[in-house]
């Protein structure tokens, strides 16, 4: 299968029209969509991506009134998060609506629904003319894709189309929340934080990711954002002092000043952190770097997102 790269938002529209999956670029990483009311094209995402079948995908909308036809019921608790945070980097979970596919909910009652902050994602959506039903457009486990030259990477001649966009501006995927009850719970963590839902919610959960068989939100059960290299989480650069490492395959990534090894990244910012883990990870991976340090952030606003990142890349 050749891979076509276009800028043109009716092409790409057209591979969506005619039952296949495309590329995208969002606000928060790249997406592999296909129309959420056709089976058999969501069942080429999970062939392209190699994605567990239980795994659920998030269904992305250009229009808050596409939502009725996705679910059952469209609750306080949803509509909070509505109000206040759409279109944005955060997905609310629901009951869906029985035309949706379980292929969609990975064997669940609920569908996961975002509405892009990036005005091409929607106008993409738009032209498609239908709600589009897309995880990230990478292979399973390996990190996310941040650039379209990250898609391509992974599933040239997997995929017959990428609609070629900006770099993603925020770089780690959506906050998912379960708006299932009346309390929100957040099921991951993204750039909206628990500090900001708290703006607007009396009470907010974190949901608790142990023992868990069925996962709501993608990124909750399976290997997610690791590179080929060993990821290594430390404090402060006296923490390298305790590690016997070969400065010729070791990488850093973090806040603080670190000097001696192969490859270095400072961030200026948990923003810029935040954009640089992914597209990090990867270039780590192109130069066959064996170790990558990560510096530890608090876990609290954009920090609880960034250490939820780089625990699963360290398998911890």
């Amino acid at each position: 299968m050749k891979t076509l790269i276009t800028a043109s938002i009716r092409r790409a529209a057209e591979f969506i029209k005619k039952g296949e999956i495309v590329a995208f670029p969002t606000e928060t990483v790249y997406g592999l969509g296909a129309n959420v009311y056709d089976d058999e094209a969501i069942k080429k995402i999970f062939i392209a991506k190699k994605r567990p079948i239980d795994n659920p995908l998030i269904v992305h909308i250009s229009n808050v009134n596409q939502i009725e036809s996705l679910v059952k019921k469209i609750n306080k608790c949803a509509k909070t998060i509505i109000e206040n945070f759409f279109p944005g980097p955060i997905t609310i979970v629901l009951e869906k609506n029985d035309a949706i596919s379980e292929l969609v909910s990975g064997g669940l009652n609920t569908i996961a629904i975002r509405m892009p902050a990036l005005e091409l994602s929607r106008k993409f959506i738009d032209e498609c003319g239908v709600p589009i039903a897309a995880p990230s457009a990478n292979l399973s486990g390996s990190p996310s894709p941040t650039s379209w030259k990250h898609v391509y990477n992974d599933l040239n001649k997997r995929i017959p189309c990428i609609l070629k966009g900006p770099n993603c501006e925020v770089g780690i995927e959506s906050t998912v929340v379960d708006c299932t009850g009346n309390k929100p719970v957040i099921l991951r963590p993204g750039i909206i934080s628990l500090e900001d839902l708290q703006k607007v919610f009396s009470e907010v959960k974190i949901y608790n990711l142990k023992n868990i068989k069925k996962p709501k939100s993608p990124g909750m059960k399976y290997k997610h954002y690791a590179p080929k290299a060993k990821v290594i989480l430390i404090n402060s650069e006296e923490d390298l002092d305790k590690i016997e490492f070969d400065k010729n395959v070791a990488a850093f990534i973090g806040l603080i000043k670190i000097k001696g090894l192969k490859k270095i990244k400072r961030v200026n910012d948990l923003r810029d952190y935040a954009r640089n883990i992914f597209d990090f990870f990867r270039k780590c991976d192109e130069e066959k770097i064996k170790v990558i340090f990560c510096q530890r952030v608090p876990e609290i606003g954009l920090g609880l997102a960034i250490m939820n990142r780089l625990k699963k890349a360290a398998h911890l």
